[in-house]
């Protein structure tokens, strides 16, 4: 029983699936986040560029 426990922590402790898709979660939220954040400084200068822009165009 012991032995077949600690077989079980040994793969356990090898099986790295979880931590990896943890890993790539983490990037994917850091770079919505990042993204969000240079909209959300930028929205005043886009608008600006895509009116002036608008009102070049007959």
């Amino acid at each position: 029983m012991r032995s077949a426990l600690l077989n079980n922590l040994r793969a356990f402790r090898k099986d790295d699936d979880g931590v990896t898709l943890v890993e790539y979660g983490v990037a994917v939220a850091l770079a919505v986040a990042v993204g969000i954040g240079a909209l959300t400084l930028l929205a005043g200068d886009i608008t600006g560029a895509l009116g002036a822009a608008g009102a070049v165009m007959p």
